[in-house]
């Protein structure tokens, strides 16, 4: 496993989803991110590599250090090892179970069953399942089957993903593709824009 530092106290590692196939429309690595914060550590949506299980957790261990931890999901899809990592540092905290601290800001998608969690500090976004990377390295609206347990279409989506853009984005750390690290704003203004298409037509 191999997490990179994408700003200071901000890391994102990808490990392959169990669960995945190759008919399946996304990619097999899943991003997930921990993000350091004065005296304490957020994880979000972590899933630990099965190959390199004990190594990841040695790296956990040495970036947790002894802080206390808060393990935060975006989405109920993405639980992953939150169980496992809660049962580990549950030493380290009372609250490691969606607890948000201080320095993270959720913005919940209404109808859409997600969190977006904002990291002022370092201007990034994490969302779940609504916004993935695109091959051209910018940001895309999940495909439409993704929402069909949900309350909202994408075009219902893209309106509750509009009160981001008054956010100075600069990064989005998507779970599926590879993340938008500068001009997030930008790529956040396009997806929406892109999604509403259709439906001006």
């Amino acid at each position: 496993m191999q997490a990179l530092e994408l700003a200071p106290g901000l890391y994102r590692w990808t490990a392959p989803h169990p669960d995945w196939g190759p008919h399946d429309e996304w990619e097999q690595s899943i991003g997930c991110v921990l993000y350091e914060l004065e005296g304490e550590v957020a994880l979000i949506d972590p899933l630990l590599p099965r190959d390199e299980r004990e190594q990841a957790l040695a790296w956990l261990d040495r970036a947790i250090a002894g802080r206390t931890v808060s393990i935060l999901t975006t989405i109920r899809w993405h639980s992953r090892d939150r169980r496992l990592l809660a049962e580990r540092y549950r030493g380290q905290t009372t609250r490691a179970w969606n607890a948000v601290p201080a320095g993270v800001v959720p913005r919940w998608l209404r109808g859409a069953g997600e969190i977006v969690f904002w990291l002022p500090r370092v201007a990034s976004l994490v969302p779940g399942d609504s916004l993935i990377g695109d091959p051209e390295g910018g940001l895309r609206l999940c495909p439409a089957d993704w929402l069909k347990d949900e309350r909202v279409d994408l075009e219902g989506l893209a309106v509750r993903l509009e009160p981001l853009l008054e956010l100075p984005v600069e990064k989005v750390l998507v779970s599926h593709g590879e993340p938008v690290l500068s001009d997030g704003r930008a790529a956040l203004l396009h997806a929406i824009e892109l999604a509403r298409q259709p439906q001006r037509a």
